[in-house]
């Protein structure tokens, strides 16, 4: 006879903690202040206009985080490969037939609930890892876009490197609409992702939600029965 009891797993490292946080305060911030630029609110004031320095505030605090989300995302990649098992690219990137078919078992579980049975992966899925590579590549889409608008109106060495993307993508009106609809995939994403992480947290009761602040996820082992 055997007996399973949950053991700890160090899964998710101090770096991986931190780049989540603070991606995840990063893309609040510039998903409220991208909102605000695109659709900005019409205040009543009865100051004098050039008082009021709200919309500038605004725009500060867009730049800023997207800084912030720029740099903490390149240390990212650099985790990809410096990192811990759970933490590298190969996780993220569909390159074996086991992920194929991980991808299907998962969507029984998730999306047809047609599997009750909860999945074995101690880190990420392969469709979680998959997932998470199309963020990446959003990203990187949304920092070409972001500080390719951003090079027209500063000097600074680094928009200036993203000039080019601007006239490649067909003008500054093209880069601003596609750069906007980006912000609703994150939107979306975040939605998603916060709903599976509470299911699978309830469903396998292996501590997804609190692995991401202390790091270790539990699994179950199986040992002889005492006798």
């Amino acid at each position: 006879m055997k007996k399973a009891v949950l053991g700890r797993v160090y899964v998710w490292e101090v770096p991986v903690r931190f780049y989540h946080w603070l991606n995840f305060l990063a893309v609040f911030v510039l998903s409220v202040t991208g909102y605000l630029i695109g659709r900005p609110l019409a205040l009543q004031l009865s100051a004098e206009a050039s008082y009021s320095y709200w919309f500038g505030s605004i725009r500060f605090l867009h730049f800023a985080a997207s800084y912030v989300f720029f740099f903490n995302f390149l240390f990212r990649l650099y985790w990809g490969f410096a990192g811990n098992s759970y933490a590298s690219w190969k996780n993220f990137i569909l390159h074996r037939t086991s992920q194929i078919k991980e991808i299907g078992s998962v969507l029984k579980v998730d999306i047809f609930q047609a599997q009750v049975k909860p999945m074995d992966t101690i880190g990420h899925n392969a469709l979680a890892g998959f997932t998470y590579f199309l963020t990446f590549l959003a990203f990187a889409f949304q920092s070409l876009t972001g500080f390719g608008m951003y090079s027209a109106m500063s000097d600074a060495w680094l928009p200036r490197l993203f000039a080019w993307v601007v006239p490649l993508m067909g003008g500054d009106f093209a880069v601003r609409q596609w750069h906007h609809m980006f912000m609703w995939f994150f939107i979306l994403f975040a939605m998603v992702h916060i709903y599976l992480v509470f299911y699978h947290d309830y469903v396998e009761g292996r501590g997804i939600l609190s692995s991401m602040a202390g790091g270790w996820k539990f699994i179950e082992k199986e040992f002889p029965k005492a006798e």
